[in-house]
């Protein structure tokens, strides 16, 4: 039997504590199962100083005017923007768990569902006239607490009401571990827990690997390790997409958001036919002019630094992109989700493409399309020589994080030494 689910949609303009409503979402469903959508922009939003298009591909401005109903490309049966707004796999699960119901459910309970505190500056209510969700804060304190009833959920156990703060906690979040929003020292932090049939560590190994990006230059958000007495700590990295508002403690201002599978208007199914040169055009097209060449140069650099790491999770959604109201544009987000995969293969493939000889995880064909990011050669080897000559120290960075010895053997087998993955074959400087 279908359905029809409307929502009045918000956005959060950057620097402020308010939403504005920015249009009318109409969402047909048959039980489980989105047929269509349709969104409207309002009159009032659309005539605003300050109007930004919600989507820069299928929600342009002024695009087909105020009160004109878009749709979905033809590949697609949901706006990809929204569609980051609404909690991902492990939110799902947590939403299922709250409402007691065995999934999957409609999309319209999960966007409903979703709480005060997700990803981006969009928010989904009744009608214009809805008040503000709730969206309060769990508190470093509270994370044995969350991790409990991450792992009762993650068992398919029932939520006890001494543990139902993370439902506001984690039902907003992506990805499939746990995980939860924090507040800690004056910023928002998202906590990634253990689970206790990891192998490994594997927010301390996130965490080391993280720090070796930034040690390689890369552009990467603050990370703690909290120590809740056990020998697997929880990591805490903070959301770029919310900032402390100065003079006005506890409240915060949000980015609006879009993942790399929205701003190629892809579907989850299409993302392994896209590659890093497809992004590095994506942010010449939509990128701000005064920060195209940085952002590319970005991005080819993550792309080196996955290849030597083997961080094949390298999926669409696990690239972002905020947007920037000073620039009017977007911006190659902070980067976030990356953890190499232990294999003993000789020939490794990322998940996106690399250059020209597709997914193939090398240097050289890391370098192959370097113009693409708008590199000269001398450049582009500059960035793999730089990237490659912190990656080969890779066992002192997880050594001063404090990952144990048998975690490190076990990551041997990801991270490669730099020639291995062709170093040699671009020559010298």
């Amino acid at each position: 039997m279908t359905s029809k689910r409307k929502f009045a949609v918000f956005l959060y303009p950057e620097h402020t504590t308010y939403a504005v409503p920015t249009g009318l979402l109409t969402l047909l469903e048959d039980g489980n199962h989105l047929l269509h959508a349709q969104f409207g922009y309002g009159q009032k939003y659309a005539a605003r100083p300050d109007a930004i298009a919600l989507d820069p591909l299928t929600l342009a401005l002024p695009g087909l005017g105020p009160g004109a109903l878009r749709e979905p490309p033809s590949n697609l049966t949901e706006f990809g923007v929204f569609r980051d707004a609404s909690p991902d796999r492990w939110g799902r699960r947590l939403i299922e768990n709250k409402l007691r119901r065995t999934g999957p459910l409609p999309e319209s309970f999960y966007l409903a569902h979703a709480g005060g505190n997700r990803v981006g500056a969009l928010d989904f209510r009744d009608d214009p006239r809805s008040p503000e969700p709730p969206a309060e804060l769990a508190q470093r304190i509270d994370l044995a607490y969350l991790k409990e009833a991450a792992e009762r959920v993650e068992a398919g156990e029932t939520m006890p009401g001494r543990l139902e703060k993370i439902f506001e906690a984690g039902s907003s979040m992506g990805g499939a571990r746990p995980k939860a929003v924090i507040e800690a020292d004056g910023r928002q932090w998202l906590a990634k827990f253990p689970l206790r049939s990891d192998a490994y560590s594997v927010p301390q190994i996130e965490c080391a690997t993280l720090l070796l990006a930034r040690e390689a230059g890369l552009n990467v958000p603050a990370l703690k390790l909290e120590d809740i007495g056990e020998q697997r700590p929880v990591m805490l990295i903070e959301r770029f997409d919310r900032i402390p508002l100065p003079g006005n403690a506890g409240h915060y201002g949000r980015k609006h958001f879009l993942s790399a599978l929205t701003l190629l208007a892809r579907h989850e199914s299409e993302s392994q036919h896209a590659s890093y040169p497809m992004l590095a055009e994506a942010i010449a097209m939509h990128g701000p002019s005064s920060a195209i060449k940085a952002d590319q140069a970005e991005l080819f650099g993550r792309m080196v630094f996955n290849v030597l790491v083997n961080n094949n999770d390298d999926h669409l959604r696990n690239h972002g992109f905020l947007w920037d109201a000073i620039g009017q544009g977007w911006r190659l987000s902070p980067l976030y989700d990356v953890m190499p995969a232990p294999s003993y293969a000789q020939e490794r493939h990322l998940h996106l493409g690399v250059g020209f000889a597709g997914r193939l995880a090398t240097l050289p064909n890391a370098m192959s399309q370097h113009g693409v990011f708008g590199l000269a050669a001398a450049q582009a080897r500059d960035i793999i020589l730089r990237i490659a000559g912190v990656v080969r120290e890779w066992k002192n960075t997880f050594e001063a994080a404090g990952v144990c010895g048998q975690d490190i053997d076990r990551m041997h087998t990801a991270i490669r030494h730099p020639r291995e993955a062709g170093l040699e074959a671009l020559g010298k400087r």
